[in-house]
This record gives C-alpha cells, sequence and structure tokens, in this order.
C-alpha cells in the first residue's frame, strides 16, 4: 500500500459560507482532520455535514502529532491539516509536518481558499503590486521598532496581524519608525462587524484611541514608503503632527527625515527655527 495524501485546506476567517466545494468534498473524504481546537472546527464541519474523526494539531503538541500524522501517512491514510481560520501555516503550526512529508515523499496537496492577509490587502485601496506580510509584530516596543526599521526601506505593503491589546502601542510604534504612511486598520473581516479604518496612521490611531474598547482580529495594512517631499506640509508642522500622536521628538524628526529624503540635521535645523 502507498503513502496517504496530506491536504492543507483553507477554511473561513469568519463566514462559514467562504469554504470551497472541494475543500468540503475533500474534509468528508479523509480518514482524519488536524485542526487547533477541535471544539472550534466542529462548528464549522457541522455547519457543512461534514462527520469525520478530529485531532488536535496546534503549537503545544506539535511535535508529537506530526509524527503521529506522519505515521497515519505513511499507513495509507489521508490527513487533511486545518487552522482554525484562513489558510493552515500562515502564522500557525504544520511547517514540520508539511516539511516531513514532503521529504518523505508523501504527497501535499494545497486546497486554496480563504486568507485574511489578501483579504484585507484587496480591500485596503493600497497598492497590491508588491507586498510583505510579516506576520505579528513583536510584543515589546523595543523589538517592534527594530523589526519596523528593518521594513522601512522596502517598496512595498506591509501587512501584519495584532492583537488588540496591543493595537495602540503598535501604531504608535508604526508612525515613529515610518512616519505618517497611509494606513488601514481591517477588523473582523468576512464577520458581522467587519470594519475597515483608513486615514494615516496617525489618523487611524486617533480613531481608535477614541474607543472605549477595541475586539476582534486585527490585520494592518500599511502603505509604501513616502516619495521624497510627497508631503507638502511644512516640516514643522509634519513633525508636530507625529509629536502629538506620541512620538518623542527625535524620533518624530528622524521620521519625517526618511520620509522626505532628507538628512536628519537639515530636518533639525527647519524645526528649530521658531
Amino acid at each position: 500500500m502507498g503513502s496517504g495524501i496530506l491536504y492543507l485546506v483553507a477554511t473561513p476567517i469568519g463566514n462559514l459560507e467562504d469554504i470551497t466545494f472541494r475543500a468540503v468534498r475533500v474534509l468528508r473524504e479523509c480518514d482524519v482532520i488536524a485542526c487547533e481546537d477541535t471544539r472550534h472546527s466542529r462548528r464549522l464541519l457541522d455547519h457543512h455535514s461534514v462527520d469525520r474523526p478530529l485531532i488536535s494539531y496546534h503549537e503545544h503538541n506539535e511535535r508529537e502529532r506530526s509524527a503521529e500524522l506522519l505515521e497515519r501517512l505513511r499507513r495509507g491514510e489521508n490527513v487533511a491539516l486545518i487552522s482554525d481560520a484562513g489558510t493552515p501555516l500562515v502564522s500557525d503550526p504544520g511547517y514540520r509536518l508539511v516539511h516531513q512529508a514532503a521529504t518523505d515523499g508523501i504527497a501535499v496537496v494545497p486546497v486554496p481558499g480563504a486568507s485574511a492577509i489578501l483579504t484585507a490587502l484587496t480591500a485596503s485601496g493600497l497598492p497590491t503590486d508588491s507586498f510583505f506580510f510579516g506576520g505579528f509584530l513583536p510584543a515589546k516596543s523595543t523589538q517592534r521598532r527594530k523589526r519596523l526599521e528593518e521594513l522601512q526601506g522596502l517598496d512595498a505593503v506591509l501587512v501584519f496581524y495584532e492583537a488588540p491589546h496591543r493595537v495602540l502601542e503598535s501604531l504608535a510604534d508604526v508612525i515613529a519608525i515610518l512616519g505618517a504612511r497611509e494606513c488601514v486598520l481591517t477588523r473582523e473581516l468576512t464577520k458581522l462587524h467587519e470594519e475597515f479604518l483608513r486615514g494615516t496612521a496617525v489618523e487611524v490611531l486617533a480613531l481608535l484611541e477614541a474607543r472605549e474598547s477595541i475586539k476582534g482580529e486585527i490585520t494592518l495594512v500599511i502603505g509604501k514608503p513616502l516619495l521624497p517631499a510627497a508631503d507638502g506640509r511644512p516640516i514643522r508642522d509634519a513633525v508636530d503632527e507625529l509629536i502629538s500622536a506620541g512620538s518623542p521628538q527625535m524620533e518624530a524628526i528622524k521620521s519625517v527625515a526618511r520620509s522626505r529624503g532628507l538628512s536628519k540635521r537639515d530636518v533639525y535645523a527647519e524645526y528649530m527655527k521658531r
């Protein structure tokens, strides 16, 4: 008997109708479905009348479960891997399993579908010709700013996932390092309370700061670097806007210098002409 097939099946990111006919068929026909949270996935599977065995597969048991699933595949069983929402392996476990299956000559078959990254990007209204997905930004501000500094010169739209309890701090760091770029914050994509907040990073941060609380799944889309001198405002006004949004004075000056292709010294000198 030959080995089975490892299917990577994309599931909805919110609306249960956002799943393909092929995905439902594969889930119904496979021998076992590996998922992050069996209770969460069961709601989706029951909705589409899929009655197959489930096995938990998440970051805390990935190593052991990968070995178990690989053994099933070698015995000829077909395994479907799904995540709680969207396309498997994208900021979710699964790399270990897929890498070893491919190394062992086991067929790996993707069944494409929903993805929060592409959903947010295409609806953002920002350029889609080149983009960089960075997963979740680091939780600590120092590391987050360092990561943003590494990406600040990239001529591409930046896409990140972010947690509601960190999004204000993250936007403040985006402003400090990347400047007042165009920004679209998407929340609860395809769900009842789907929302798009559009504007500069400064404007989006102000909208969120005015709220009592922030909840839901968030994807942040940040525009490409500003062209030198594209911002026609006086330098003093541009720096003051960043300072009012929470950036230290020198961080604001550096950000304006980067966005306009000027030296920090020149921007500082112009800013101090009061």
